[in-house]
């Protein structure tokens, strides 16, 4: 079982940049892929980053390809998402998530283990 906890939302005009972080629980976090997905109001849940367990994989969504950086430190249980040049349309809640086995993915229904979400407002 694995527990995860997002921080680091909040509100930034467009063109700023925020850092979102996923603390996560137990002791065999490199075993876990992750992942950042996002939920615009009302509009379904979409991918936005994945990274494998030793982190040498990445994959982005085209929306945020350029602009996002997700990385991961083993050391701390912990993955984040570097949001560059936002813009109103980054808007959502964003969640992260986490899977079993190291490989990532950008398909939803891969991933076991689910954060609450933080919300990430850009305004204009």
């Amino acid at each position: 079982q694995v527990q995860l906890a997002e921080s680091g939302g909040g509100l930034v005009q467009t063109g700023g940049s925020l850092r979102l972080s996923c603390a996560a629980s137990g002791r065999t976090f490199s075993t876990y892929a992750m992942a950042w997905f996002r939920q615009a109001p009302g509009k379904e849940r979409e991918f936005a980053a994945a990274i494998s367990g030793s982190g040498g994989v990445i994959y982005y969504s085209d929306s945020v390809k350029g602009r996002f950086t997700i990385s991961r430190d083993n050391a701390k249980n912990t993955v984040y998402l570097q949001m560059n040049s936002v813009k109103p349309e980054d808007t959502a809640v964003y969640y992260c998530a986490a899977r079993g086995g190291m490989l990532a993915d950008r398909r939803e229904a891969a991933y076991d283990y689910w954060g609450q979400g933080t919300q990430v407002t850009v305004s204009t």
